[in-house]
């Protein structure tokens, strides 16, 4: 009799959804981070096919739990809002992130830069935005639709100063301070504090304005009043007032 070995089952492969590093350095490097977070969150706040994230592990190949890459901000066009421990690819109809960027400390090291965008260029980033706060510079990568070539590998931008980003409909203008961004209505990106401010002072316009309206609504209904009093002592004089 020849025995039975018994089978294995192979542990699933765990994704970790943290891999240890902090999400910045220092201040002003996550107040550009969260910037940049709610003011697209917001400006694709009715696309429910719009996917916004901070901070998120990507991992693009099924199997290859070392192959991923947490990008600052990254966006997805085609993937579902929704909550996620981190983006697996193969698990959002194989749809990599189109849009990314990454806010520089000066902790960043040139190695590190470097390997992000190889692997930016290798699984698909069609936009790739650089920004350093504490230099106030700028740089940005796009991937071309065609190409003479057919190199069809993240290419530097040249001048960012006024660029228009394709997939996101934003623009970046550079002074000598710090970068502004425009949506593409022409508003300027603001931080947490900022929005929360013009919130306030749209609420307290709103309630003047409510408030404004129900003393002239309340005049009025004053007048009214006054008219119809005339008219009756008028009439108890004898006099028609509809005659006058």
């Amino acid at each position: 009799m020849v025995a039975q070995l018994p089978q294995t089952t192979a542990s699933p492969i765990v994704y970790p959804d943290d891999d240890g590093l902090p999400m910045s350095d220092n201040t002003l490097q996550f107040e550009w981070i969260m910037t940049f977070y709610y003011n697209l969150d917001w400006l694709f706040a009715d696309n429910p096919e719009v996917f916004v994230a901070g901070n998120l592990l990507w991992y693009p190949v099924e199997g290859q739990v070392k192959t991923r890459q947490a990008p600052d901000i990254m966006v997805v066009f085609g993937a579902r809002k929704g909550y996620r421990g981190s983006y697996k690819q193969w698990q959002e109809k194989n749809i990599a992130p189109q849009v990314v960027f990454e806010i520089l400390s000066p902790g960043n090291t040139q190695t590190e830069m470097n390997r992000k965008l190889i692997f930016y260029n290798l699984h698909g980033v069609e936009e790739y935005y650089i920004y350093d706060p504490h230099k106030n510079e700028l740089s940005g990568l796009l991937r071309p639709q065609e190409s003479e070539t057919g190199d069809r590998h993240l290419q530097v931008i040249e001048e960012m100063q006024g660029w228009t980003s394709l997939r996101l409909g934003i623009r970046f203008e550079l002074s000598e301070e710090t970068l502004q961004v425009y949506r593409p209505d022409g508003q300027s990106f603001a931080t947490y504090l900022e929005a929360q401010q013009q919130l306030e002072q749209a609420q307290r316009l709103a309630e003047a304005e409510a408030q404004r309206a129900e003393q002239a609504e309340a005049a009025l209904a004053a007048e009214q009043r006054k008219a119809q009093l005339l008219a009756e002592r008028l009439r108890q004089m004898g006099i028609n007032p509809d005659e006058l």
